[in-house]
């Protein structure tokens, strides 16, 4: 949110209980859609460079996809522990903004769907409300086709 405060960026921040663990009962609290609430996962790809995708909370990262959208045979998530040496956020906190290092990220394409979308303000029981659009800006990123077909 401080990122976003210096940028003049226009944004809502919404704050909910933090024993909350999966993003459904997150949106749920938020009254959100939950299609329009959105996960932030971090992957390691089979040229060994890591990739941020971005995806509403109820779907699940089709693995073949993410790859494809980022050019490589092939990704894997990272393991929790991982997360934080590498990104600075913690599992359940993970912004796509701010990241310790910029990384390749894609957005499912299904914010485009959305005037605003919700995704973590950087700790676990915080979210930021912006224009996907805004997002893709600001980090630098891609829209694809990134989760199971349900």
């Amino acid at each position: 949110m401080r990122i976003l405060d210096k940028r003049k960026i226009q944004y809502n921040a919404y704050f909910y209980d933090a024993q909350l663990t999966d993003g459904v009962s997150v949106a749920a609290a938020l009254q959100k859609n939950a299609d329009s609430v959105f996960k932030t996962l971090v992957t390691c790809g089979s040229d060994k460079n890591h990739y941020v995708f971005v995806i509403p909370v109820a779907k699940t990262l089709d693995l073949k996809k993410a790859a494809k959208q980022v050019g490589v045979k092939s990704v894997a998530m990272i393991k929790q522990k991982e997360l934080l040496p590498l990104t600075g956020y913690i599992h359940g906190g993970c912004s796509p903004i701010a990241m310790k290092k910029s990384f390749r990220t894609v957005i499912d394409k299904s914010a485009e769907n959305f005037e605003t979308i919700c995704f973590s303000a950087g700790k676990v029981g915080a979210q930021v409300e912006m224009s996907p659009k805004m997002l893709k800006e600001i980090i630098v990123a891609d829209f694809g086709e990134l989760t199971e077909e349900n």
